[in-house]
Parts: structure tokens; sequence; C-alpha cells
């Protein structure tokens, strides 16, 4: 056994979505650094291209390509400029999502509000899975990770749709792994607890910080790359027989509010 090649990804060619910034951004560099082609997507071309930059810069192969995944042309284009440009697809990272967590009280929070925050976080993924699993198998090796979260398990007001859309996931993680394993294809998740990132830069004060870490075994939030060396686990050889799983990265316990 040669331990290098177990997370070698020379070679192979990933998308990562939302992949200019925050967790995305640490995947990127994450996978690049192990050798992957890098294709950068992200509703922000200025930022990708600038992230796409940085990965060439640093010796790495990247593209950069605008896409709002709540738009089926571009998940279809954004899989057409990845084989122009590296013939292939291998791995694919859903990163990117959203919601209103905390700020979705049902009270406020409109029908027309909910769908989209499934369209963002599920139905686009299940949709860019559909797309790449054919290039998958005829490259001869695939890995979809799909990004779920701690709110897929945890139970707290006012997140009701980000919740029930990252929990969605996790099953769709799972029963996809069944559809396309004959294929030679994994599908896995991970799933974060509080990560420190631009987004969650916003509303976080020392005093929320000091809350969140009280059941936190390991006393510090998380970092992108902390995400970002889950990913490369389920990208790389190294879990070549493991799929269908949901990886919580969060600091051995939970970052919540109360």
């Amino acid at each position: 056994m040669n331990p290098a090649s177990l997370f070698d990804l020379k070679g192979k060619v990933a998308i990562i979505t939302g992949g200019a910034k925050g967790i995305g951004k640490g995947c990127s560099q994450m996978l690049s650094a192990h050798g992957a082609s890098i294709v950068v997507a992200d509703f922000n071309l200025e930022a990708a291209e600038e992230t796409a930059a940085l990965l060439r810069k640093a010796g790495g192969k990247a593209k950069a390509v605008a896409c709002d995944v709540t738009k089926d042309a571009d998940l279809t284009g954004l899989v057409a400029a990845t084989l122009a440009e590296f013939g292939q697809i291998n791995i694919l990272v859903n990163n990117v999502g959203g919601g209103g967590a905390g700020r979705e009280s049902p009270a406020t929070l409109t029908v027309e509000q909910f769908a989209h925050t499934f369209q963002l976080n599920v139905f686009s993924s299940w949709r860019l899975a559909q797309l790449c699993a054919p290039h998958m198998q005829d490259a001869g090796y695939g890995s979809i990770i799909n990004m779920s979260s701690m709110s897929s398990v945890n139970k707290s007001p006012a997140i009701s749709a980000y919740a029930s859309s990252k929990a969605a996931i996790n099953h769709m993680t799972a029963n996809l792994a069944f559809d396309y394993g004959p294929a030679g294809i994994r599908v896995n998740a991970v799933a974060p607890g509080a990560v420190r990132t631009d987004a969650l830069a916003t509303v976080l004060t020392p005093e929320i910080e000091r809350t969140m870490l009280a059941h936190t075994p390991l006393k510090r939030l998380g970092e992108p790359e902390d995400i970002a060396g889950a990913v490369l686990y389920f990208a790389a050889p190294i879990s070549k027989w493991v799929s269908g799983q949901v990886l919580f990265v969060n600091g051995g316990g939970v970052q919540t509010l109360d």
C-alpha cells in the first residue's frame, strides 16, 4: 500500500458549487492541493475568478464558471463547460446552499420562500448528480459529496425550511447511493456545525460564540479547512468503500444558542 495514493486526486476533475468563498473556497483549495483540477462554480463570477486564479497561482488547474444553481440552463451549462475544459467529471461537491436560518418564522415565511430554499439546497444537488453521474461512470471514478448541516438533526425555532431541506439532503444522499452505486459512484454528505465564514461573521458576537462553545467539547468554532478535510476524505480513494453516509463535523457537539 502506498499511503500517499489514498488521498491522490491527480487526473481527477472536481466541480464545486459555491466554490468561491467560505467552505466552498476551502474545498476548492483542499482538493486542488491534492491534485484535482477544479471548476469553481459560483453565482458571483468575479469571486469565482479570484479563487480560480489563486488555485492556478499555487500550481493547480482551475476554471471559473458563473452558475445560478436554481436555473437548469446554468446547471447543464456548468457540466458542458467542465467537459469542454477538462474532458471528464469525477467529483461533484454540492456545496452551495442557503436559507433564513433563525429567520424562518412560520408566521411570516411564504410558500415561495420555503420552496426556494428547497430549490437551492435540494433540487439543485439532485439535478447536478443526475447530470454528472453518466460522465463519472464513463470516467471510471465518481464521488458525489452533498453539503448537509447540523440543522438536519437539531431542533430550533424559526428554521423549518432550511432544517428540513438539510434533512432531505441526508435521506436523498442515502438513497442515491443505491441508485449510483452499481455505476461505481459513491454518494456521501458532510454536515458542518458552526464554521467561521463571512456569513457567520455577520451575526457572530463574543457572547454568541461563548454560548455556542458551551456545548462543544473541542472548544472552538470550525474553520473552512475542517469541512474541506471531510470533503477530501469522501472525494479521495481512501473512502472507496464508503457510500450513503453523513459525516457530522462539529467539534464533537452542537453550536446552538440555548
